[in-house]
């Protein structure tokens, strides 16, 4: 079951003149709302790509290294370092 919240979002100036500039019959969205669902679907997608991204340009780094440069690591020691 999906779990919805009510929030209220007060604008003023030209962000309230931006928004309404977007909504509306003028606007590509129907309602503020929709305009702000989509706002925080495209910045939650943003985020997660650039945490890829992070993620991507570690492991090419990691696999660039020359093999002298790994240590063989017990289970136990690559958790004590993970918990720093």
């Amino acid at each position: 079951m999906t779990r919805q919240t009510t929030m209220t979002v007060r604008l003023s100036g030209a962000l309230h003149d931006f928004v309404q500039a977007n909504v509306g019959e003028d606007g590509v969205y129907e309602n503020v709302s929709e305009y702000i669902r989509d706002l925080i679907r495209r910045d939650k997608e943003r985020m997660e790509q650039d945490a890829f991204d992070r993620l991507k340009a570690e492991l090419t780094h990691a696999f660039a290294a020359p093999d002298t440069s790994y240590r063989p690591l017990t289970a136990a020691e690559v958790i004590a370092r993970n918990r720093r």
